[in-house]
């Protein structure tokens, strides 16, 4: 009889799907990746078409599976134009939607359901952190958080589906392509400075311990509902460039106002919020339940 536990990754083959797969692989789970294309998959997962919207075979992976999570969703970064505005938010809402449809059909369905969310759902601060359960902001990431969670928390699933919301903060890991490579290049060029006056709250999660948290709660059965994802040390902007200063050995960075930021993500085709808005989320949750960090600080010159 097959005893190995099995994973399901909705939008496998982005950054957290690659590493998510990896560290469960290790620890003996099977892990199966829905995804559009097997491109950007780890080795080790087990590609299955998904096209996000419609049902179709891939929803019979969900019976009998252990754990399911949900990563799927276009990126934020870029211009939150009309059509990306609509891209972003139907890419959340529309994945979330047909994964409920598929968990509700299976006579034996995954035990917990996790979903990817964002931690910019709370209001910007910079006076108190925010935890779970305060209060939430407003604009286009928080609509987008509203609706990507309220389509999981709404799906007619059975009871025993424990739903699990991750609002997660920025991932870290020392790896091409992601936000540290992106800061440590900014800093070696000296453009690594304060940006806005450096005062906004950053949170952050490295990426080993986002993985071992989603483990950590699926192993957790008294645990559901909303679950801040992030580092138990939040740091302002210029804290964070300073340590990036360091570890590009550069003994200062150009500092860049926020009208200089704001033509800055015009150039780049981001938004500026990405970098202007202070997020300080702390993991309450996570903290009150016995969860250990094994990177509470950002030290990037050690990862």
């Amino acid at each position: 009889m097959n005893t190995m536990k099995k994973l399901i990754i909705a939008g496998a083959n982005g950054f957290l799907g690659r590493h998510i797969t990896r560290h469960f692989h290790a620890n003996g789970w099977e892990v199966v990746g829905l995804a559009r294309r097997e491109q950007g998959l780890d080795s080790n997962c087990r590609f299955v078409l998904w096209d996000g919207k419609t049902m179709g075979a891939w929803s019979a992976e969900l019976n009998g599976a252990t754990a399911l999570i949900n990563l799927a969703g276009r990126s934020i970064n870029c211009r939150h134009n009309k059509k990306n505005r609509r891209q972003i938010m139907e890419s959340r809402v529309d994945s979330t939607t047909i994964l409920g449809e598929a968990v509700s059909l299976c006579s034996h369905p995954p035990e917990v359901w996790l979903n990817a969310s964002t931690a910019s759902v709370y209001a910007d601060a910079e006076k108190s952190p925010q935890g779970e359960g305060m209060k939430l902001g407003q604009g286009f990431f928080v609509d987008v958080a509203k609706g990507w969670e309220g389509a999981m928390m709404t799906a007619k699933v059975s009871e025993d589906v424990r739903r699990i919301a991750l609002r997660t903060s920025l991932v870290m890991a020392n790896e091409k392509g992601t936000v540290y490579d992106y800061l440590l290049k900014l800093s070696k060029l000296f453009l690594g400075g304060a940006v806005g006056g450096g005062k906004q709250m950053v949170s952050w999660v490295h990426v080993e311990d986002y993985c071992r948290a989603v483990e950590w709660l699926v192993d957790h059965d008294d645990i559901r509902g909303v679950v801040n994802v992030t580092a138990p040390d939040p740091l302002t902007n210029a804290d964070m460039m300073k340590r990036f200063q360091k570890l590009a050995m550069r003994p200062f960075g150009l500092p860049a106002t926020s009208w200089m930021a704001r033509i800055g993500a015009l150039v780049l085709r981001t938004e500026p919020e990405l970098i202007l808005k202070s997020n300080w989320v702390v993991p309450r949750r996570l903290l009150q339940n016995g969860f250990v960090f094994r990177h509470p600080e950002m030290n990037p010159s050690e990862w």
